[in-house]
């Protein structure tokens, strides 16, 4: 698959993710949606250790979960949107092992998650 097919099925995956969350009574606003390279590079150096952001590929998107009116920044608070999102074939950033990141929502592409 190209890059420019995985971008396609991402962003149908995340309108789904979207209208999943709206239909829980969840609200989502885009956080980081695209990263450019410089802007990983500085990252990295500052200690992010992701050198190869999926952001960087648009096979990424950090969103900002709001439940009733709340802004939710726990990994936990997004259990049910990550569950979701795995089930459609993404990776979520709440099963990272060294950094959980639950607001984080990605297509694998070359290995990376």
């Amino acid at each position: 698959m190209t890059l420019s097919e995985k971008q396609w099925r991402f962003t149908l995956m995340i309108a789904l993710l979207i209208q999943y969350a709206q239909a829980k009574g969840f609200r989502l606003t885009f956080g980081e949606a695209y990263r450019p390279p410089e802007q990983a590079a500085a990252n990295a150096k500052k200690g992010s250790g992701i050198t190869n952001s999926l952001h960087t590929q648009r096979l990424a998107v950090d969103f900002n979960l709001f439940v009733n009116g709340e802004y939710k920044t726990r990994t936990e608070d997004y259990q049910a949107l990550g569950e979701y999102w795995e089930s459609l074939g993404g990776s979520w950033g709440g099963r990272f092992k060294s950094n959980p990141d639950g607001n984080h929502f990605s297509l694998e592409h070359n290995g990376v998650r």
